[in-house]
């Protein structure tokens, strides 16, 4: 069964490297089966993927409890062990979000220009699906369905490289993937999970396995993606942090500053969106500051700050200048009060990751600057940066978050796993 590209015999009489390019290669040719498929069978395989996720349900979390049991022994944190642990709740949520791609408009062969020549030549600007794409991720086991069920709706193929944390829970989502393929008669090839922990896996993914990768995905901490960006030979979506911003202007509501600052922070810790500063504008601060650093720490959050905002609370710690550029990804924020809207997006430009930055106000024209001035992939008014998400962006899920400026920024959803080719149509002209 071509699902046994998790077979056993993997650290067999083959070199890795010889191992890793015969994946590239079953990976190449299934891609070539997926770029041809039609919307109906790939929405077919995406309902079938999902039927044998809920299928498989027990068998996934008893390979699920065996990773965090495994972390948990390790001495790994609290966050790493929240993203990485699956219950019956998160494993429907993953099945829903495969359904839901499937739901998406078919992103292959949409007309994205249309160009008529004085000559008479017709030509298209088409999209067609990017090949081969390589997602390395670490401890978000529902990465393996997000990414695989992406890469396939836009006509791709996919080899995932799990961390080692969730090595297990990856393996057996990525089975009920295959076997959903296979279901729906396209090639089980087209999701494929590199069936080792060995580290010297991911160069060989970085080096694009002999021409076989087009694109390169890291979702995981600062050292993933930054060994990814030094050492990828192919191109790359990534983000190094999320070090979010929620900047609370003059003209801010206080409940809904405060709403919309404790679900920034505190409605998972864990997850890139989540804030990692708070910005108070110096003109609201006396009636601002107080009451919403004491919903944070009431609500669990440590908070680390500035002078002005150690003032308002004993419990408020000092802030180093470090704090300013830290994803904490955890139940701490840092907090300064600033000289007004062009003192934050000053602070944010400096400190800031270009990921996604919000700011509180009914002022419309400080919402008109900082959603034009702030340089960052989303940049929202008056609502929670963790909407940072494909999912809540009508993506139906996210293979990442990219905050570079080539191809793919923002969310990277079905249509953002597509590339184009002209199509020219003549009538036998020739170029003089």
């Amino acid at each position: 069964m071509p699902v046994l590209n998790l077979r056993s015999d993997f650290a067999g009489a083959d070199s890795l490297p010889e191992q890793m390019a015969a994946i590239g290669r079953r990976a190449r040719q299934a891609g070539r089966k997926m770029a041809l498929a039609s919307a109906q069978t790939k929405d077919i395989a995406l309902q079938r993927i999902a039927e044998r996720l809920r299928a498989d349900r027990e068998a996934i979390l008893r390979e699920n409890e065996r990773d965090v049991t495994a972390a948990q022994e390790a001495g790994q944190s609290a966050a790493l062990i929240d993203r990485l642990k699956l219950d019956g709740r998160r494993l429907e949520s993953i099945a829903e979000a495969v359904e839901k791609v499937g739901a998406l408009a078919d992103p292959v062969g949409r007309q994205l220009a249309a160009i008529e020549r004085p000559n008479g030549l017709l030509i298209e600007r088409v999209a067609v699906p990017l090949g081969v794409i390589g997602v390395i991720f670490e401890s978000r086991p529902n990465v393996t369905a997000d990414a695989g069920a992406l890469c396939l709706k836009a006509g791709n193929a996919a080899i995932l490289r799990a961390g080692s944390d969730s090595f297990r829970t990856s393996q057996a989502i990525a089975r009920a993937m295959s076997q959903g393929l296979e279901e729906a008669g396209l090639p089980a090839d087209a999701i494929q999970i590199v069936p080792t922990r060995d580290r010297a896996a991911v160069g060989l993914m970085l080096a694009g396995l002999d021409g076989c990768v087009d694109v390169i995905v890291p979702r995981g901490g600062r050292s993933l993606v930054e060994r990814v960006q030094a050492e990828a030979k192919v191109p790359v979506f990534a983000h190094l942090d999320g070090i979010n911003h929620v900047y609370i202007d003059r003209a801010a509501d206080l409940d809904m500053a405060r709403t919309v600052l404790l679900n920034s922070k505190m409605r998972r810790v864990s997850v890139c969106g989540a804030a990692e500063t708070l910005l108070v504008d110096r003109a609201c601060a006396e009636t601002h500051l107080k009451p919403l650093v004491t919903a944070l720490l009431e609500a669990g959050c440590a908070v680390r700050g500035d002078a002005a905002t150690r003032a308002v609370d004993p419990r408020v710690t000092e802030a180093s200048d470090a704090d300013w550029s830290t994803e904490y990804l955890d139940a701490v924020i840092a907090a300064r009060v600033v000289d007004g809207l062009d003192e934050a997006i000053a602070h944010i430009e400096r400190y800031g990751s270009h990921h996604t930055d919000a700011i509180i106000t009914e002022d419309e024209e400080a919402a008109r600057r900082f959603l034009a001035e702030v340089d960052s992939a989303i940049v929202t008014h008056n609502a929670s940066t963790q909407f940072a998400d494909g999912g809540e962006f009508g993506f139906g899920a996210e293979i990442g978050i990219a905050t570079g400026r080539m191809h793919a920024r923002g969310p990277v959803g079905v249509e953002q796993l597509t590339t184009f080719k002209y199509r020219v149509h003549g009538r036998g002209q020739t170029r003089p």
